[in-house]
């Protein structure tokens, strides 16, 4: 075995002070061993060196996420807008939106649906997850945590409240929300935006952060009369009201116009990179001019 012994031998070195006969008889023992090892560790280097090429061809982060490989895992929240499940259909603005990008770019891509949006920024910062598909708007200090890809659409944050008998609310403006309790979601950062809120109006408002619900969960709520008032996007808000016509008021704003973007973890800039180069490609497709009519008529795709 003439080349497996030059293929071993350039890996390792051995001493000559033992005696010639012996020297060589171990040598000849030892060969097959040593040849073993090096080819396991050129397995081993080799099966890590194809793995990483596959998670870096589509930016995929140093922390491997669920599926591994050149999979895409998205987290996706439960919403009339976002991800949602009738009888056996599955629809949604984000989900639709994705499923193209999969299809033009053969991206494969799995979807893991999740109803809290804290668990899923959670899972993200630990890699369990490449991008957070939700209703979460661009801000100042989500910007320092987290990197967003280019607005998927426009969204505005809005008050949900019951009406009473004659159909009248209590609350009318901004400025009525003084000493009024509101609930949120965990992890949104529409928090950060009641407390200035509160500030500017010169009055307490009170925050619940709900870590169990998603918004939907909260609108329920307001409903049944379980809590008086919720803040969430207007696209999910207005969506549930059409199926409680007369019961609930969306029309107080809480925020002006923001952008809606994917999240994307703050170490993988190459991924975030790419996305938005397939979001633009998405946005220029007839397909997605149907999505935004089918799901946000009141959006207009030229802004963004």
């Amino acid at each position: 075995m003439p080349k497996a012994k030059s293929f071993g031998t350039s890996f390792f070195t051995y001493s000559h002070t033992h005696h010639p006969m012996l020297h060589n008889n171990t040598k000849s023992k030892n060969m097959p061993l040593v040849i073993y090892a090096v080819l396991l560790v050129i397995a081993i280097v080799a099966m890590i060196a194809l793995k990483r090429c596959g998670n870096a061809q589509f930016g995929k982060s140093a922390v491997t996420a669920l599926s591994g490989g050149d999979t895409l895992d998205v987290a996706i929240e439960y919403s009339p807008i976002t991800y949602y499940t009738y009888n056996d259909t599955l629809g949604g603005f984000d989900y639709d939106l994705l499923r193209l990008i999969s299809s033009q770019q053969q991206v494969p891509m799995k979807f893991h649906p999740i109803v809290t949006l804290q668990k899923a920024l959670d899972g993200l910062h630990k890699g369990d997850y490449d991008l957070v598909a939700a209703q979460f708007p661009v801000t100042v200090s989500s910007k320092r945590l987290y990197l967003f890809t280019d607005p998927v659409y426009l969204d505005r944050q809005v008050l949900v409240q019951r009406k009473d008998d004659a159909g009248k609310v209590k609350l009318h403006s901004q400025l009525d929300l003084a000493g009024c309790t509101l609930h949120i979601v965990k992890g949104s950062p529409m928090k950060e935006r009641i407390e200035g809120l509160s500030r500017e109006i010169g009055g307490d408002i009170h925050i619940v952060v709900d870590d169990v619900y998603g918004p939907e969960q909260l609108f329920l709520q307001v409903v049944t009369s379980e809590i008086d008032y919720a803040v969430m996007n207007e696209t999910i808000a207005a969506s549930l009201a059409k199926k409680y016509p007369g019961k609930v008021d969306t029309g107080t704003a809480i925020s002006f116009s923001q952008f809606q973007s994917w999240v994307i973890n703050k170490l993988n800039a190459e991924l975030c990179n790419k996305f938005n180069h397939w979001l633009q490609q998405a946005k220029e497709s007839p397909e997605y001019q149907q999505l935004v009519k089918r799901y946000l008529p009141n959006n207009h795709p030229n802004e963004l």
